[in-house]
């Protein structure tokens, strides 16, 4: 599974004396991930604003980003040394 590139996000921060660099809601130490662990267990944008006091624009930011990234071609990692070959 790939990884995102949270830093490519205006709506997250990650701060080292914040959640120990955790990327977070920027402003806030709510990190990024209770979205998508209560998403997946449920529960609603509303609630998951209410309970975490989140704008719907702040949580639709992170969903979105991540859409996109989805999207987004991945490279394939290039592979050097011994194993490496070219393919023509």
């Amino acid at each position: 599974m790939r990884t995102l590139d949270w830093s490519q996000c205006a709506a997250v921060e990650s701060v080292p004396a914040k959640r120990s660099g955790a990327w977070v809601f920027l402003g806030t130490r709510t990190p990024v991930s209770v979205v998508f662990d209560n998403l997946e267990a449920g529960a609603s944008i509303e609630e998951i604003m209410e309970w975490f006091h989140l704008s719907r624009s702040q949580v639709i930011s992170v969903i979105d980003f991540a859409a996109r990234s989805l999207d987004a071609p991945q490279i394939p990692p290039v592979s050097t040394g011994a194993d490496a070959h070219i393919v023509r």
